[in-house]
This record gives C-alpha cells, sequence and structure tokens, in this order.
C-alpha cells in the first residue's frame, strides 16, 4: 500500500540547534524564480510549474533561506537532480535546488581514504573522480543519475552494490525545526531503496554525505549479470590479466550506455519500478510455468525477481499508453515521447496511465504486486511513496 507524507509546515524547536532568524540583510529574492517551469529540473520532463525556485549555491543559505519562507507560509519542496520525481502539472510550493559543490578529504590511510562530498555535486561524476584517483567503492554505482545529497533518501544501488555499502555518515537540516543534525550510517534506517529520509520525505535537505573508500585494486564486485565478461575484457585490452575497479567501472557505463536510454535524448526517471520481493515458495511455482524467469537469493526464505523480465514476459516492452512507452532496450525503464516543447507535454496522468497498465498486466499474470520506484509528489508537495 502506497504512503502519503504531507510536507509538514515549519514549526518553532525548542533544539538547541534550532536556527534562530534570518539575518536582515539576506534577501530571498535575489536568489528566486517566481512561477519557475520545472520542465527541464526533472528528468522525465513533464510538465510542471512552481510557485518559486530558489537555487541554494551555498550551504549557510539554507538557514536564512527557511526562516523567510516561514513567514510566506507555502510548502518547501527539495528538488535534486529531478531523476527519481513524478511531479505534478501545477505544485504550489516553494522548490529549493542545492547547487553547493565540493568534496573534503577527512583523513587517510594505507588501506583507504575518509571523503565527504557536498550535496550538489553531481553523482556519476563522483563516480569518475573517486575510481581515477584510485580510491574504490563506488565503481558499480556509476551512470546513476542525480545528485549526491539525493543518493541516501533512496538508497541508491546497483549491480550487487548499494549505497549504504560504502557510505559513513550524513549532515541534514531538518525543515520542519530548522535544525541542523548528523546521522551514523546505522541511523539512516537503510533497506532495499528506502531509508529514514524517504520514510520522512519532505522534512530534510541532506547537504553532505560522508563515504569510506579503499585502495586496493584487487578488490572487485563483479559476479554480476554480464559485469565479469566484459570488465575482463576491458582488462585484457590493457594487458591485464584480472580486472580492476576501472574495469568494472567502464564496463558498467557501456551496459547501461547499451541498454538505457540517455533522458537527455529521452526523457526518462531510470528503472520506474522496484524488483519485486517474493517467498522462495511462490518463486519455485513461478519457475515450473517460467523456467528462465531470473531471481536472485534474498536471505533463505526469500528472492527477488528482476521486474524487467516481468515486464518484458508479458510482452510489455516498448509498449504502453502513449506517449509513456516501456523503452525497447529495457522495459524497466518509462519514457516519455511527447514533445517536451509544445503546448502539451506528458503530464503525471500519462505516467500514471502506463504505470496501472503495467502492474494490473503483472499481477493477472504472475500475481506479483509491482511496486513504483520513483517518488510521486502531489501538487501541494506531499509525497506518495
Amino acid at each position: 500500500m502506497s504512503t502519503f507524507h504531507q510536507t509538514p509546515r515549519l514549526q518553532a524547536s525548542a533544539d538547541s540547534n534550532a536556527l534562530s532568524s534570518n539575518p536582515t540583510n539576506f534577501d530571498i529574492d535575489e536568489i528566486s524564480t517566481l512561477g519557475a517551469d520545472l520542465i527541464h529540473h526533472n528528468t522525465m520532463r513533464l510538465a510542471c510549474q512552481a510557485d518559486r525556485l530558489i537555487n541554494l549555491g551555498k550551504e549557510s543559505d539554507i538557514a536564512p533561506t527557511i526562516a523567510q519562507l516561514d513567514r510566506i507560509g507555502l510548502p518547501i519542496f527539495v528538488l535534486s537532480g529531478g531523476s527519481n520525481v513524478i511531479l505534478p502539472k501545477e505544485l504550489n510550493a516553494t522548490v529549493l535546488h542545492p547547487t553547493y559543490k565540493g568534496i573534503n578529504i577527512l583523513s587517510e590511510d594505507e588501506d583507504g581514504i575518509n571523503i565527504e562530498v557536498m550535496g550538489g555535486e553531481n553523482w556519476h561524476e563522483l563516480v569518475v573522480y573517486t575510481v581515477n584517483q584510485g580510491w574504490y567503492g563506488l565503481e558499480n554505482l556509476a551512470l546513476i543519475p542525480g545528485l549526491v545529497g539525493a543518493s541516501p533518501v533512496q538508497n541508491i544501488g546497483a549491480y550487487g552494490v548499494q549505497l549504504e555499502d560504502c557510505m559513513t555518515h550524513l549532515k541534514a537540516f531538518h525543515i520542519p525545526t530548522q535544525s541542523w543534525h548528523q546521522f551514523q550510517k546505522a541511523e539512516c534506517q537503510f533497506e532495499y531503496r528506502d531509508s529514514k529520509f524517504k520514510q520522512e520525505a519532505g522534512q530534510w535537505l541532506i547537504t553532505r554525505v560522508g563515504f569510506r573508500l579503499h585502495k586496493d585494486a584487487s578488490k572487485v564486485n563483479a559476479n554480476y549479470g554480464d559485469v565479469s565478461a566484459l570488465a575482463l575484457t576491458l582488462a585484457k585490452a590493457e594487458q591485464r590479466s584480472v580486472a580492476t575497479p576501472i574495469d568494472v567501472m567502464k564496463a558498467i557505463i557501456e551496459i547501461r550506455q547499451s541498454k538505457l536510454p540517455d533522458p537527455q535524448h529521452l526523457p526518462n526517471c531510470g528503472s520506474f519500478f522496484k524488483n519485486p520481493i517474493i517467498s522462495n515458495e511462490q518463486f519455485a511455482t513461478l519457475q515450473t510455468q517460467y523456467p528462465n524467469i531470473v531471481g536472485y537469493a534474498v536471505g533463505d526464505k526469500h528472492t527477488k525477481v528482476a521486474a524487467g523480465w516481468l515486464i518484458d514476459n508479458a510482452g510489455l516492452k516498448g509498449k504502453g499508453i502513449a506517449p509513456i512507452l516501456t523503452h525497447a532496450k529495457q522495459a524497466l525503464v518509462l519514457v516519455n515521447h511527447s514533445d517536451v516543447d509544445s503546448v502539451s507535454p506528458a503530464s503525471q496522468q500519462d505516467i500514471l496511465a502506463t504505470q496501472r497498465l503495467i502492474q494490473q498486466t503483472i499481477h493477472d499474470q504472475f500475481g506479483i504486486d509491482l511496486e513504483r520506484e520513483p517518488v510521486w509528489v502531489d501538487d501541494q508537495a506531499s509525497y506518495n511513496s
């Protein structure tokens, strides 16, 4: 069942870390755009008009900005890279978009390095930078769209690795109480594509994320799909007998580019459905009817089924309800075929129509309920996860 998260109004806090009122020399209008068109601020390129857009260029702008917004009384919506949200046509909210950047080394030893990354950094660019520096651990997460600050919300993951595997801590601003908080990994309540910050959607603005990365080039995670074979081929082309993290990264980039559409050319928000987790008994029953069904063990009692395989084998690859169709090469991805510059670009309701078609078809054929991965936002900036 979907869960709605009402975007909270700001409230006073007795916390000693609560921020005081904004400085008198801070003018929110200088960093604001009224009546902002967000069609180019979400990778699905859905039509969306927001009351106000504020680009946060400095971490120090956050407290005075939110203090002034408190007096306006509109809901606040944090929009990072726009790669994991489904926006409404009208968004009656002030949108905060982080653009602050920086990568800081906290400590380093012969085995690894601890870094802290500002939330406005591009995620894929961070992966490439760290791997090229000889700091490993993020290579399997290459080419995931979005910004660093949003990565813990979804606990992003790919090819056998999740963000939590390397993350150490984060810093976040709690919007309702206007207070800063530091979280260690164990406090983030990470699960598969989930976290405390997704469960409390709309309440947090993550500004910094810390990582512990290793320096052992012989330590790779390439036992997923066709990554291992391609990584080894790339290694041999460079006269190496075994694959290194940089080979794994390059292999994953090549695989993703061959299967996934570039949002700049064909608007999408990446994987649209979570891989469902079912009981081993249900999976065994399905195997008798579908011997080639793809699944991976999750503990002793459950199996994670490849949602893309389900959609493909239900005959829905490349299909849907126009203008939203599944991608011709990767059924797990919904793409927007509308003209984003037209007078009537695709909207949230177009997404919903294709989503429901796919969910009903998979339920009827396999007895499995697919869950949407991107976050659904209504016109009052409330979230339906």
